[in-house]
């Protein structure tokens, strides 16, 4: 069922409502975060501080605890509109018409306009999304709906083309610590009756994760705590919060040797096939409050340089996992986090990959170049031919098994070995194709290894010989 903001009982001023409800910002003065998209003049704003020309309707997209009912109910109330929330877990197609028809009504017979805010729009089927159209199409109401899920996958397109799309971002820690400050300041909050040590509010930061909600849910609960042990004036302590919220408070300094101390056991562990050792670190940054992105962005350059051709769908699930946690955010992004974990950590290992680029790169760097061979420069400019560009090249495709025999490296580099497979996982298929083809594009046959010498030490080399080249296990990269 719908219900306005204002009803009895369920506006932000009533008595017993969450620390979070009765802090939520009466102005735009009152706003932490999202300043990407209330700078002045920009879309957002101009809906807020009521100008009629920018009353179009927006889809706020985000993680959860980002502001998106909040800014739905000031701009509700900073234009005098009347505020209409549907939940669509619980309203059917029925609610969204009933509302519409009565904002219809509302409008033709007051002149006073509605802003219908539909919380996880992304669950409403396309039936009751397609209900919406007409009312936004009109302007009966301005729709303002929420979605924790990308709108290009979750919303109708005829809906997303006429409303305008806003990203919102999980808060920084600078944004939350002033939300901590405000709730223990102000009259709508804790009203000055306890205060909170250094300590505690790392954890509460952390716990937090960039969702205003889930910190002052916390910090509420703490302080229930503390008032009722230890009575008005006391200190929120680290072991209040943990109490309150059941949760551990993780020594990790995201800033500090812990941060790399813990993304390099977590690095070696998958890269050591142990899945166990792999999740609990996963778990450890998780719960210290690490940015995922982090954590993804990690995982997808261990594909390449831990897994490689070993196990090519290595990197596709990494890239995946990264892409999903943007979509989803936390705490779902967790569960494609430790897909890509587990994954990654059973593939098959090869270094061959890094190998490969880091002797290629050195030969580069140490002068050895020279040019392209005459038959493989561009031909299709005029004169071109006359240089002899182009001259004798054999095109590939008029070859029976689709390989020619024919120069490809400049002569410097002619016969060097960079790509050395390992005989691991895929890697050993793809080593007898690398072979072959070898042989072919050299004119070969059946000849032993008679093309120079081994610029990248055979995928015997050390991993720390290769790190050492790369940079591979730098964890402050």
């Amino acid at each position: 069922m719908a219900a306005t903001l204002f009803d009895a009982g369920t506006g932000p001023g009533r008595p017993g409502a969450p620390l979070a409800v009765r802090l939520r910002p009466r102005t735009l003065d009152d706003i932490v975060g999202q300043r990407h998209l209330l700078g002045e003049g920009s879309p957002l704003r101009r809906l807020l501080e009521g100008d009629e020309g920018a009353a179009v309707s927006v889809i706020l997209w985000g993680p959860p605890g980002t502001g998106k009912t909040t800014l739905a109910s000031m701009v509700s109330s900073s234009t005098g509109r009347r505020f209409v929330e549907l939940s669509a877990v619980t309203a059917g197609v029925k609610d969204v018409r009933e509302v519409i028809d009565t904002a219809r009504a509302e409008l033709g017979m007051q002149g006073r306009g509605t802003v219908l805010f539909v919380d996880e729009v992304h669950r409403f089927s396309k039936t009751q999304q397609d209900a919406l159209l007409p009312a936004v199409e009109n302007g009966w109401v301005t729709l303002i709906a929420a979605t924790t899920e990308n709108p290009s996958f979750s919303v109708v397109s005829p809906l997303l083309s006429r409303s305008l799309v806003l990203t919102l971002e999980p808060l920084e820690d600078e944004d939350l610590s002033r939300l901590v400050d405000r709730a223990l300041a102000d009259p709508r909050g804790l009203m000055g009756e306890v205060t909170l040590s250094g300590e505690a509010r790392e954890h509460l930061l952390r716990v937090a994760g960039g969702d205003a909600r889930r910190l002052l849910t916390a910090l509420e609960a703490a302080a229930g705590v503390v008032l009722s042990t230890r009575g008005r004036g006391a200190q929120i302590e680290v072991a209040d919060v943990e109490a309150a919220i059941q949760t551990a408070a993780v020594r990790y300094d995201r800033d500090g040797d812990q941060h790399y101390d813990v993304i390099s056991a977590f690095i070696k562990s998958v890269r050591g096939s142990d899945v166990d050792a792999s999740l609990h670190y996963l778990a450890r940054m998780m719960e210290a409050g690490e940015d995922p992105r982090f954590i993804a962005r990690r995982l997808m350059i261990l594909a390449s340089e831990d897994i490689g051709m070993a196990d090519p769908t290595a990197l596709q699930t990494a890239v995946a996992a990264a892409q999903a946690v943007a979509m989803l955010g936390m705490p779902e992004g967790r569960l494609t986090l430790a897909h890509a974990t587990i994954h990654l950590a059973l593939s098959p290992k090869s270094n061959a990959v890094i190998a490969a680029i880091d002797a290629a790169q050195s030969d580069v760097r140490g002068g050895r170049i020279g040019t392209v061979p005459a038959h493989l420069r561009d031909a299709h400019y005029p004169g071109a031919r006359d240089l002899g560009h182009g001259r004798g090249y054999s095109y590939p495709h008029d070859a029976p098994e689709g390989v020619v025999a024919q120069q490809y490296a400049p002569d410097p580099v002619l016969g060097r070995r960079y790509y050395r497979p390992t005989g691991h996982g895929a890697e050993a298929r793809w080593s007898e194709v690398h072979e072959r083809l070898r042989r072919a594009v050299s004119g070969l046959s059946g000849a032993p290894d008679a093309l120079g010498s081994d610029p990248s030490g055979g995928v015997g080399t050390a991993p720390g010989d290769i790190e050492g080249m790369s940079g591979g296990d730098d964890a402050r990269r």
